[in-house]
């Protein structure tokens, strides 16, 4: 017996496009009102603007292109802000009482904070009646946007506390940079790990290895991208530094470095985040393609097919 259709939602008539101009115009404005004036009043006004504009706008595209009657407005907001404040939180109690200095600490951040996005992921999509594998990845970029937006934020306020009083240049630089490096970031991560716990339980199963093993991956690439300023500092020093400077890094000192020394990290510190970007990238294609072999749902409904521009309903062949 054939089902019945289920109706589509009405898509969104805003543009993810359209939101990131016009929040990065608003934000412009804001730097340099805040430049002309030096009013303190304008910060948070320039914070939340620089900190939210990249992940707002994928949330933008979300309900744009993937919005139907499971992936609701509702739960990708609720994804976004509630398991991003939930994220940021867990992560913060945690790493305060468990992770101190070490030769280990990246590690423990990777583990604490890819664990509680999953967790919280978990947590928002467990009404969920049915899943599929690139909802997944979606819903779960939506809970790292929400992390990486939250986090940012902070960053960016801490950029403006200095000796000498705010510094909006640390604020802006702040900024700029983590919202070019904000879609390999978190929200590349835990969409890999959202995809991989919606294959399985698109399956019937929630605890799978291929989900541990993700988990240690993402957490492992999490590790690598928060360290890659220390690696290239240590790699740089060990292949042209000098005795001294060796000495003075093996006891725990930075030493001062050449220009040339200095072209050399920069060069390695981009090179590991390019890498770890390709890696991670690469890792998520892998997911989104094992998608197109999800079961039908025990419940009898078949999953929508998902073309370029988003699910589709009914099914076409």
């Amino acid at each position: 017996m054939q089902q019945p259709a289920l109706p589509i939602q009405p898509r969104p008539t805003w543009n993810w496009k359209r939101v990131f101009v016009v929040g990065l115009l608003l934000w412009l404005a804001t730097v340099v009102v805040t430049l002309l004036t030096r009013n303190p009043v304008l910060v948070p006004t320039l914070v939340l603007l620089g900190s939210f504009l990249v992940p707002v706008s994928f949330v933008t595209w979300a309900l744009q292109r993937w919005r139907d009657e499971h992936v609701t407005t509702e739960l990708v907001v609720r994804a976004f802000v509630v398991g991003g404040v939930l994220g940021i939180l867990a992560a913060s109690l945690l790493e305060t009482y468990l992770l101190h200095p070490s030769p280990w600490l990246f590690g423990g951040v990777g583990l604490i904070e890819e664990g509680v996005k999953l967790v919280a992921l978990l947590l928002i999509t467990r009404h969920m009646t049915r899943r599929h594998t690139r909802d997944g990845v979606v819903l779960g970029a939506a809970v790292g946007f929400g992390f990486a937006a939250l986090e940012t934020a902070g960053y960016a306020f801490n950029a403006t506390l200095t000796v000498r009083g705010l510094s909006l240049s640390a604020l802006v630089q702040t900024e700029l940079l983590r919202s070019v490096v904000a879609p390999v970031g978190h929200g590349l991560w835990t969409a890999i790990l959202g995809g991989v716990l919606f294959h399985g339980a698109a399956r019937g199963r929630w605890l799978t290895a291929r989900l541990v093993l993700a988990y240690l991956w993402v957490s492992l690439l999490h590790a690598f991208w928060d360290g890659s300023h220390d690696l290239a500092v240590l790699v740089t020093f060990l292949l042209t530094g000098s005795d001294r400077q060796v000495r003075l890094l093996r006891v725990g000192y930075l030493p001062s470095s050449t220009a040339s020394q200095t072209i050399l990290f920069t060069t390695l510190s981009i090179a590991a985040l390019v890498g770890v970007s390709l890696i991670g990238l690469a890792t998520l294609s892998r997911v989104w393609r094992s998608g197109t072999d999800d079961v039908d749902h025990p419940d009898g409904f078949p999953y929508a097919h998902y073309g370029p521009v988003g699910p589709t309903w009914p099914p076409t062949a």
